[in-house]
């Protein structure tokens, strides 16, 4: 398998410690630039108010299975947390879109690091991404 970037995330979080611990806790913006050969595929994007962005952990530290999640104090299995240093330092983060300029968006509630490699974006759609309970 590979992955390469499609483009990168400019925020306003530049060291570990920065970004919120959720990025729904945080209304700072931040740009999201898709490479231009990747541009073609943000046509129609501004029509979705809120995306789900797949970025890369580029400073991710060695990861361990065992984690104690923020405000806990029993250790739990890594994949039942969503503690940031995994075995694929792959981030999940929905977005709320504030704007489109060419093959830049503005968004908030990203979580990234200032850098970070933008590996996917995909809708955020609430009748797929939604269970009802």
């Amino acid at each position: 398998m590979k992955i390469e970037p499609i483009g990168i995330i400019n925020s306003p979080y530049h060291v570990k410690g920065d970004s919120p611990r959720q990025g729904r806790f945080s209304e700072k913006l931040s740009q999201i630039t898709v490479f231009d050969e990747y541009a073609q595929g943000l046509q129609d994007i501004e029509k979705r108010e809120h995306l789900i962005i797949l970025y890369g952990l580029d400073r991710a530290e060695d990861y361990k299975l065992m984690v104690i999640p923020p405000g806990k104090t029993k250790e739990q299995g890594l994949f039942s947390t969503r503690a940031p240093v995994r075995p694929n330092p792959i981030a999940l983060c929905m977005v709320k879109l504030i704007k489109v300029e060419g093959n830049i968006l503005t968004v908030k509630w990203l979580d990234a690091l200032d850098g970070s490699p933008l590996i996917d974006i995909k809708p955020f759609l609430p009748e797929v991404d939604c269970i009802e309970k």
